[in-house]
């Protein structure tokens, strides 16, 4: 797939049975799920990693079954974020970058560090935790994100936090304007709908291609898109249907 390579769009995870006969082909083994989705994606966020430890076997697998210049988001462990010591998530968070992440080679995009919608607003915590996040390891370059999933727009001060430590603010439906806080961008997109062949209506998706475009150009960042969450089944094809427009702009 021809594209800019500094924007990628993808989906959240890639094993879901209602896509089986609409995404994904009839008959496909759900084993070839993750190499055909792969081949009409550019990035996939991997959700697993959120809710327990994966296998290095693991890493090295889904690196092997996609193509050379495809790239994974990973989330990372709830048990980091989910908690009310977040300066005491150190230990959770070096046994997840210890855990065989690095098998994915250069096809490890951003960590996402998702949080709770009832995390205080405790900006002091939050710095404790932001300090406990290396952007490398052993010469290996980590990016990381933070999603607060509220529904209102982050606080100057809290941006300013994030800019310190260079960590990406995630962007989505309800707080669109992508926060200049680290060298890429991440959106989530979430409300595709299910009367829409494509989850956004044309003029929407046409709207999302053309801010994409003009923000990679202007601050010379990658951005991560993924659609996730609303009518899910139509994720996929959103993500398509963006990818195919952002390929027309080229």
């Amino acid at each position: 797939m021809s594209l800019r390579p500094k924007i990628r769009v993808g989906i959240g995870g890639w094993v879901y049975p209602p896509w089986r006969g609409i995404f994904y082909p009839p008959g496909l083994p759900q084993a070839g799920e993750l190499g055909y989705a792969s081949r009409q994606l550019t990035t996939i966020e991997i959700n697993g990693t959120f809710y327990g430890t994966q296998k290095p076997a693991s890493f090295r697998r889904w690196h092997d079954e996609t193509p050379e210049d495809f790239v994974f988001s990973l989330k990372g462990p709830r048990f980091a974020t989910h908690r009310s010591d977040l300066a005491g998530a150190g230990p959770t968070v070096d046994r997840f970058l210890s855990s065989g992440v690095f098998e994915l080679g250069d096809k490890l995009g951003p960590i996402l560090w998702q949080f709770p919608p009832n995390t205080p607003a405790d900006e002091g915590a939050f710095a404790a935790f932001l300090e406990l996040l290396p952007h490398s390891i052993d010469g290996r370059a980590l990016r990381h994100a933070v999603e607060l999933r509220r529904p209102k727009a982050p606080t100057n001060s809290f941006v300013d936090l994030l800019r310190r430590h260079r960590v990406a603010c995630v962007a989505d439906d309800n707080n669109p304007e992508v926060k200049d806080t680290a060298d890429f961008a991440y959106i989530h997109l979430r409300r595709c709908a299910d009367d829409e062949p494509a989850g956004y209506p044309p003029e929407v998706l046409d709207a999302f291609a053309q801010r994409l475009g003009e923000r990679s150009s202007r601050a010379e960042c990658d951005c991560f898109v993924y659609f996730i969450s609303g009518a899910k089944i139509r994720a996929p094809a959103a993500a398509q249907a963006l990818l195919q427009r952002l390929v027309a702009a080229v």
